[in-house]
């Protein structure tokens, strides 16, 4: 990590405790919204937010379905309860223009502040044979095809210059979450999600490659942030959401305007599924 970059991360924590309260505890568990998916936010309870562009080192996000706003409240859980959550609404993407360590530091961020659980979500395409448009799918492994890391650079500091991502994705987590869909009566298959630079879509030909190559499926985010979230010690967990079958696979052509609108459409899904979820003792609750 660049000392400026490590700089801005300590400026940046301040700015956000001073908002929060230096004497509140900030939430331990931690939720990325992905394209269209911002709307989730609407669920949490007594919530305060902070417009990205007020907090250092923390830009707009340019991507449609972003709303570039750091948000932290309670989250009804699905029995009553209202565990502390923190959110992210809107990441960063390299064909934005980022670089990874930019992408990341929403992440890095959240683990400065305190965040030890994180759930990534984002709007994919549906490679899985029995992946449906409007599923869920719970990551739990993931190929990073973009060529990039956020590791990248100087010595990172006194996290593992080289740290171990054979379990990348928290199997307590993941398990956590399967059992909060099977209470809702929701599916969720899991698999693998391949992480490609974009902006544009897959060819036909490059979704055979990935199917060959074991991703069930494909986005253009998530794993530049599990990286990084790993890299802090962060427990990860992921939720795909199925917003497209991908190129070759469905028919018509594909678009971004509705990727947006499909994820809009599962919002509420989501909102009773991170609420089942976070009342798991796995997540600090129970």
């Amino acid at each position: 990590m660049k000392t400026e970059t490590a700089a801005l991360l300590r400026e940046a924590a301040g700015t956000v405790r001073r908002w929060w309260g230096e004497e509140r505890r900030f939430p331990e568990t931690g939720v990325v919204l992905g394209s269209g998916l911002a709307g989730a936010a609407d669920a949490v309870l007594d919530a305060r937010s902070l417009p990205y562009r007020e907090i250092p080192g923390l830009r707009e996000c340019s991507a449609p379905g972003h709303r570039s706003r750091l948000l932290a409240g309670e989250l009804a859980g699905a029995s009553g309860t209202r565990p502390a959550v923190a959110m992210l609404l809107g990441r960063h993407h390299l064909y934005e223009g980022w670089t990874p360590e930019e992408a990341v530091f929403g992440v890095r961020l959240l683990g400065t502040l305190g965040v030890r659980r994180l759930v990534l979500t984002a709007a994919v395409g549906a490679i899985h044979p029995e992946l449906r448009v409007g599923d869920f799918l719970r990551i739990d492994d993931h190929l990073n095809l973009t060529g990039a890391s956020p590791l990248e650079g100087p010595e990172p500091g006194p996290e593992p210059r080289f740290p171990d991502l054979t379990r990348a994705w928290d199997d307590e987590l993941g398990a956590a979450l399967t059992r909060a869909a099977g209470r809702l009566g929701m599916p969720l298959l899991s698999g693998v999600y391949a992480g490609v630079r974009g902006p544009q879509f897959e060819t036909p030909a490059e979704i055979r490659m990935l199917r060959t190559l074991g991703a069930d499926v494909v986005g253009m985010s998530v794993v530049h942030e599990a990286i990084a979230a790993r890299h802090l010690g962060i427990r990860l967990a992921g939720l795909a959401f199925a917003s497209n079958l991908a190129a070759g696979i469905g028919e018509g052509p594909l678009d971004a305007a509705h990727v947006n609108e499909a994820a809009a459409r599962a919002v509420p899904d989501l909102v009773r599924l991170l609420g089942a979820a976070v009342e798991e003792p796995a997540f600090g609750g129970g």
